[in-house]
């Protein structure tokens, strides 16, 4: 036990630019689960998922359907999912997910701001391997060993549970997320997942200070920045 799950979007305000940010990286991820999967909530787990979780930051309404309107009209947009590995101040790491319809500009943009922060990008492999990849699923109604026993009835592992101020927090195998909440559903009727995401956390972490830190500070803020950026994941104390 002893994960401490961390909000990857804390970092993020509700500026107007922010919110535009949030928009647009909702309505290609929506955009690209209908086009991969179809344009029905109850037949596409995944889309349902993007779906619920855009209303629950207030992504408008208009946004959402739009991205899947567009599938509907044949639009025919192409995007790809491209993962970086790179290596900041003092022992720091950082993964970036991108979903873009270009990787030149995605891979330009990122160099940018590396060159601005002078720190670098690692191979494939480099850094992910510091880090587990985990779907996290959290909701309030039952304890860790009910939870543990919804998870065996339907013949799933589970790499943590914890509790929290009454909150459980399942961490298991990203291709398990789906069966997880349904294991959950089947055991709670109309629970509310709260947490809901696939994750990279760190194994160890690290804590920087001085210039270091603000180094640090200002990649994270400027690849945030950057359009075709979704997530952003590291292994700094903050």
């Amino acid at each position: 036990m002893g994960r401490a799950y961390e909000v990857r979007k804390a970092s993020i305000q509700k500026t107007g630019a922010a919110k535009s940010k949030l928009y647009s990286m909702y309505a290609r991820e929506i955009y690209q689960a209908a086009k991969n999967g179809g344009v029905e909530l109850e037949s596409n787990a995944t889309l349902k998922r993007l779906v619920d979780r855009a209303k629950k930051e207030q992504v408008p309404g208009d946004i959402i359907k739009r991205a899947i309107d567009k599938v509907n009209s044949g639009a025919d947009e192409s995007y790809s999912e491209t993962t970086y590995e790179l290596f900041g101040p003092s022992g720091s790491t950082v993964i970036v997910e991108c979903l873009t319809d270009n990787v030149n500009r995605s891979v330009s943009s990122i160099r940018a701001v590396l060159n601005k922060c002078h720190v670098k990008m690692g191979a494939i492999g480099s850094v992910n391997y510091l880090y587990d990849h985990l779907c996290i699923v959290g909701f309030k109604g039952l304890n860790e060993e009910e939870t543990l026993e919804a998870l065996i009835m339907e013949d799933l592992d589970a790499d943590d549970i914890e509790e929290n101020n009454g909150l459980t927090v399942i961490y298991g195998d990203p291709k398990d997320l789906f069966d997880i909440k349904n294991a959950i559903s089947k055991t709670l009727p109309n629970v509310e997942f709260e947490m809901d995401e696939i994750e990279w956390l760190p194994k160890e972490k690290v804590t920087l200070a001085g210039e270091d830190l603000e180094t640090f500070n200002k990649l994270i803020t400027m690849l945030e920045d950057i359009e075709d950026v979704q997530h952003v994941y590291h292994n700094v104390n903050i």
